[in-house]
């Protein structure tokens, strides 16, 4: 059984959806170090903190164990990496190659927004170099 998470945020649906973003893609939150929750997006955390702390974000090389994403779909949460190893082409729990299959969630197979990823350093401290998902 999933533990019950909280998302924070302008939530619009219980997909994780907010005011911000609300695309049938835009379906899951992240974890920011500075408050240990998940928020829909970063303009929703920056809104309801009102701007009285400063981010803190989690280093990705650090924390590689650390579950800073949660499919608003299924409410499974992930590591930065498994969230981002369907983008990859690599295999799945069965050893099945994720070559031709669309950035999804590995739990739920619900599609993720791909375009996320050009917001990565608002939640997540790495050497781009590091991440393939991060080029371009």
């Amino acid at each position: 059984m999933l533990k019950e998470v909280t998302i924070k945020g302008r939530l619009i649906d219980a997909e994780s959806r907010c005011v911000h973003w609300n695309s049938r893609l835009d379906i899951i939150a992240l974890k920011l170090k500075c408050c240990e929750s998940f928020y829909a997006c970063y303009s929703c955390h920056q809104e309801l903190t009102h701007k009285d702390h400063a981010t803190h974000k989690y280093n990705i090389n650090k924390s590689p164990m650390e579950h800073v994403i949660l499919c608003g779909v299924c409410k499974n949460t992930m590591t930065f990496q498994k969230y981002t190893s369907r983008s990859f082409g690599e295999a799945d729990q069965e050893g099945i190659s994720t070559q031709n299959q669309p950035f999804c969630c590995p739990f739920c197979n619900s599609p993720f927004n791909p375009g996320c990823k050009l917001h990565y350093d608002l939640y997540f401290d790495f050497d781009h170099r590091d991440h393939r998902d991060c080029e371009n």
